[in-house]
């Protein structure tokens, strides 16, 4: 009897001890749920490309930062990384996005060693009152950060958007996540989700 409570109180003093123990020490960018070298990055001038952001963040146990806070050695320094943006210039062959992206695809991109790494886009527009011109910006993430030698990933059906042409299609498909804040915003968490674990199949992590 005297060996058995010495045993449960040795084992409640572990417990004790564990839950008052200091959290680990995390240094440089934050430990995540699939892969600690990923990052998002995301530009924003309504705020809902940062909502989106947030979703894949979520699914993905992923942090976001604003592209224009971020440091070169940061984004040199990741395996794989999630860009994404608005798009306010419409109809536009370059700067489409309206935020830091018009300024960092041009003067900083080129700049970089991203040769290799693994990158997937997503865009948010409005289809109805721009159906013309949806997410037009991501589609210039994509052929920069390809230009650049990245590999990209992550391409989805255009199935179940309402839209009349885009930028963002290459052979049918879009090439990353799109989302509509303003006529689908219901079905962007999910459509993140779902995304996200494509991407995970996908070897992106």
């Amino acid at each position: 009897m005297k060996l058995f409570l010495v045993t449960v109180a040795s084992s409640c003093l572990s417990k004790t001890t564990l839950a008052f123990a200091p959290a680990a020490h995390h240094n440089g960018r934050s430990a995540t749920a699939l892969n600690a070298k990923a990052g998002i990055y995301y530009s924003t001038q309504t705020g809902n490309t940062e909502t989106v952001a947030g979703y894949i963040a979520e699914a993905a146990g992923l942090e976001i930062s604003d592209i224009g806070d971020a440091s070169d050695d940061e984004v040199a320094g990741l395996d794989s990384i999630i860009v994404g943006a608005p798009t306010w210039h419409t109809d536009e062959e370059s700067e489409r996005s309206g935020t830091e992206w018009d300024s960092w695809l041009y003067n900083t991109l080129p700049n970089l060693d991203l040769s290799g790494k693994n990158v997937a886009v997503f865009g948010v527009g409005d289809s109805a009152s721009y159906s013309e011109y949806y997410c037009d910006a991501a589609g210039e993430l994509y052929d920069l950060f390809e230009g650049a030698g990245c590999k990209m990933m992550g391409f989805t059906s255009t199935d179940g958007y309402e839209h009349d042409s885009s930028k963002a299609e290459r052979d049918g498909k879009f090439v990353g996540l799109m989302c509509d804040e303003d006529n689908q915003y219901d079905m962007s968490e999910d459509r993140a989700k779902a995304w996200v674990a494509q991407l995970k199949d996908e070897g992106f992590f």
